[in-house]
């Protein structure tokens, strides 16, 4: 089954409304068509409506970095997945590692959040992966597994075959170090397998898997050529225009 790639930039906590501004303007022209690969940039909440606006009527998309599992209510400070859905934003990213450790979020948090985000029209990409100690326990299988099943918990076959899901060794983020391409299939393989055993094959060939973690233009066609990664999620290396486009030359 051919899955169309999706390559989303992780703007985390950077950029002002100007700088995001700019970037779009330099970036919403020059991308591939999305017949060809979904190209996302997931950026801080704030940042998000101006952004929406000038990427209007080109093939850029956007993503929320968080969401609540609530719409409204005394949340003080929560971004609402009702408001993300209304300003026509396509993806919002939960169960990221940095929420998970220094947020606190747990894996039913994220469940909460993923029902909460499909029931808005939007699609979430639902964060994993583990840390380097239990890595090198060899327990990294068995850890991307718990997670995945309980972010997935009580959702239907059609939802899971549409969303998004990123496996991100903890040890490989921001730290220049990377699973190689063979090991990032392999775990991103052990998702699908998951998914297949929740679901079933058809749900678990059509749903996407990324990769993330220490992911540059130098290296990105080699993890796109393995079979069960379909995209990358990309920190640092999607701060930058040049740097940013240079992720979708894979694609031409």
């Amino acid at each position: 089954m051919s899955r169309k790639p999706i390559i989303a930039g992780n703007w985390k906590m950077n950029k002002t409304v100007s700088e995001s501004e700019a970037f779009v303007e330099a970036v919403k022209n020059n991308i591939p068509s999305r017949d060809l690969v979904d190209t996302v940039i997931a950026a801080p909440a704030l940042l998000l409506a101006p952004m929406n606006t000038l990427r209007q009527g080109t093939d850029l998309q956007l993503s929320a970095e968080n969401a609540y599992f609530e719409n409204a209510g005394a949340f003080t400070g929560e971004t609402s997945p009702a408001a993300v859905a209304d300003l026509g934003i396509e993806y919002i990213v939960i169960g990221h590692s940095e929420r998970r450790e220094y947020f606190h979020e747990t894996d039913e948090d994220i469940n909460k959040k993923a029902k909460a985000i499909i029931a808005n029209g939007v699609t979430p990409i639902i964060c994993c992966g583990e840390t380097l100690e239990t890595y090198e326990a060899g327990k990294t299988a068995e850890w991307v597994e718990g997670q995945i099943t309980a972010a997935l918990k009580e959702l239907t076959p059609e939802q899971v075959s549409n969303l998004v899901i990123a496996y991100e060794p903890i040890w490989a983020i921001g730290t220049g170090k990377s699973a190689d391409a063979n090991t990032a299939d392999e775990t991103c393989g052990v998702v699908r397998t998951t998914v297949e055993k929740l679901y079933g094959k058809a749900v678990s060939e059509a749903v996407r898997i990324q990769y993330g973690g220490s992911v540059k233009p130098e290296n990105i066609a080699e993890y796109m050529a393995k079979e069960n990664v379909d995209g990358a999620l990309v920190g640092g290396a999607a701060l930058e225009v040049d740097s940013f486009l240079a992720l979708l030359d894979f694609v031409k």
